[in-house]
């Protein structure tokens, strides 16, 4: 509860702001604790464990860090989408617009609007663990990706990239100036023109992109995910 109250939404201004501006509750330690009970703790903190033991195995998991993310309503905050410079300029330091592909569809909604924030248990650092192409994550068998009763493919989704790039504020994942680059896939997302989607912060600027479905490369990254109710 500490850790997300003083995670980028409540402590990067430019995203604090941006929350209040769509009408979200501030994410403090006292909205936190009426706003989920503690059943709803209980099972995050086993879907953590769950997935820290199921994908222990991974290439890179041991630099992977897993915590609860929080997913803001999509009809007042929608994370799948390019955020103001104004916006990125506390997390880059600068003002700097998103790179957004185009071709991008509308893109999954793994969290629908209702509960002002939902809470997700999932990679919340600056790093997922390396699990193959995009190709081979979608077609690999369901048991490989099963924790706690939910196939964590399904939310491996721009969506909760997007929030996850917000929570961060200032630490950045999928960053160039971390230790190293990476970027993450969202094969819960369809291909577009054969494509597949990914999200990484390069250049100095958070980039929405598409690239080749078959890339499987050490810097390619998945974020699995569990929802808790």
């Amino acid at each position: 509860m500490e850790r997300l109250a003083e995670s980028g939404w409540a402590t990067c201004a430019p995203v604090a702001e941006a929350v209040a501006r769509a009408g979200l509750p501030a994410v403090t330690p006292g909205y936190l604790a009426t706003a989920f009970p503690d059943e709803s703790w209980e099972v995050a903190e086993r879907a953590l464990s769950a997935l820290r033991e199921h994908f222990a195995p991974a290439r890179f998991a041991d630099e992977t860090t897993y915590g609860i993310l929080l997913v803001p309503d999509p009809g007042r905050l929608d994370t799948r989408r390019p955020m103001p410079p104004e916006v990125r300029a506390g997390q880059l330091g600068v003002p700097a617009d998103d790179v957004f592909d185009d071709r991008l569809p509308a893109g999954v909604l793994g969290v629908g609007d209702g509960r002002p924030w939902t809470m997700v248990a999932t990679v919340t650092g600056a790093y997922g663990p390396s699990l193959g192409s995009h190709h081979q994550v979608v077609s690999g068998p369901a048991a490989a990706y099963t924790v706690a009763g939910a196939d964590t493919r399904a939310l491996m989704i721009r969506q909760l990239w997007g929030a996850r790039v917000l929570q961060g504020g200032r630490d950045l994942p999928d960053c160039e100036a971390n230790e190293r680059w990476t970027f993450t896939l969202f094969p819960g997302e369809g291909l577009t023109d054969g494509l597949a989607e990914s999200g990484t912060v390069l250049k100095g600027k958070v980039r929405f992109r598409l690239g080749k479905p078959d890339r499987g490369i050490g810097s390619a990254r998945v974020a699995p995910a569990v929802a808790v109710p």
